[in-house]
């Protein structure tokens, strides 16, 4: 496999991941960071960094909205719910073992 092909392929598996989200309004960034150690955020923070490296300025809210498909702002009044005691707990014990 040459380097256009594993580009190809990473980008297209970059997609196929934003759709997964889209589809799983319902998974939480609390959730995905308790259990994974990302978020939506952190990709749209990996996308601003990998933009950069090829010199490519993008704004941090251009990322959000390319990551939720929406302006965050609007994601999260529809979207997003207040985080349970217990998934507080568990991010804040998270970072502190970190």
């Amino acid at each position: 496999m040459d380097k256009v092909q594993t580009d190809a392929i990473e980008a297209a598996v970059f997609r196929r991941l934003l759709a997964h989200l889209d589809e799983r309004k319902d998974v939480q960034n609390i959730d995905l960071m308790n259990l994974a150690g990302f978020c939506r955020n952190c990709l749209s923070k990996w996308y601003v960094s990998a933009a950069e490296q090829e010199g490519v300025g993008v704004d941090y809210e251009a990322a959000r909205e390319r990551v939720y498909g929406m302006p965050y702002s609007q994601w999260k009044a529809k979207f997003q719910v207040e985080a349970s005691p217990e998934q507080l707990a568990s991010f804040t014990k998270d970072k502190e073992n970190k």
